[in-house]
């Protein structure tokens, strides 16, 4: 293990039990026409963070670690997307409506994939996830366990609810988990400081968080 520089205090940092956690970089919420755009939101403050994301995502290959992606993604018949999902607020488009990349959020469709700067590798696990955490109703813990990762470095989109919830899903099934600033964003600055908070609160409650350039630096 080796110490990285993180708060609340230093993380001790296994490579080869490490798992980067990459959280639904996709077209829909980072692009504009997509499902982020189309609750109002300003997904600009989203794409400034790709930049970072890759930086690191380049270096976690070169090391050799394991990478999972994931997208918040659901069947083509919507029979995963339960009402209280998708019937919320009033948004110009909902999860399954045909907007300018395909149907919002469902199962190959072009908005639903990956941004291509962030685009998995041949041999990357993907991960594509009915509900905000990427535990629930998916296979990821079993892959996990199989490949005998105890660490998870999380970074993706957007910090307050997907990001976090799968850090307390992660965090309740015994995993350390280290989540990068820089890395992470919300389409509200608020909100991601206050998760920010919350993540390291009382001696890592949840987990620790750090700057990218920290996990750089030990790999």
């Amino acid at each position: 293990m080796k110490p990285l520089d993180a708060l609340p205090f230093a993380y001790p940092f296994d490579l080869a039990h490490s798992a980067l956690l990459i959280i639904d970089m996709q077209r829909d919420f980072i692009e504009p026409g997509g499902f982020g755009e189309s609750l109002g939101n300003d997904v600009t403050l989203l794409q400034a963070i790709v930049p970072a994301v890759a930086q690191v995502l380049d270096a976690w290959r070169r090391a050799g670690g394991m990478v999972v992606h994931t997208r918040e993604s659901h069947r083509a018949d919507l029979s995963d997307c339960p009402p209280a999902k998708r019937l919320r607020g009033s948004p110009r488009l909902r999860i399954g409506d045909d907007g300018p990349m395909g149907r919002i959020l469902v199962q190959g469709e072009p908005g639903n994939q990956i941004i291509p700067a962030l685009a998995p590798l041949a041999g990357e696990t993907v991960i594509d996830k009915p509900g905000k955490g990427a535990f629930y109703a998916t296979p990821l813990h079993a892959l996990l366990t199989q490949a005998g990762i105890s660490q998870i470095v999380c970074m993706g989109v957007t910090t307050e609810v997907c990001v976090q919830t799968t850090l307390r899903e992660a965090n309740d099934r015994g995993y350390d988990c280290l989540l990068l600033e820089d890395c992470t964003e919300s389409y509200f600055p608020a909100f991601k400081a206050a998760t920010l908070a919350m993540v390291r609160a009382q001696g890592a409650i949840v987990g620790w968080t750090a700057h990218s350039r920290d996990l750089l630096a030990v790999l």
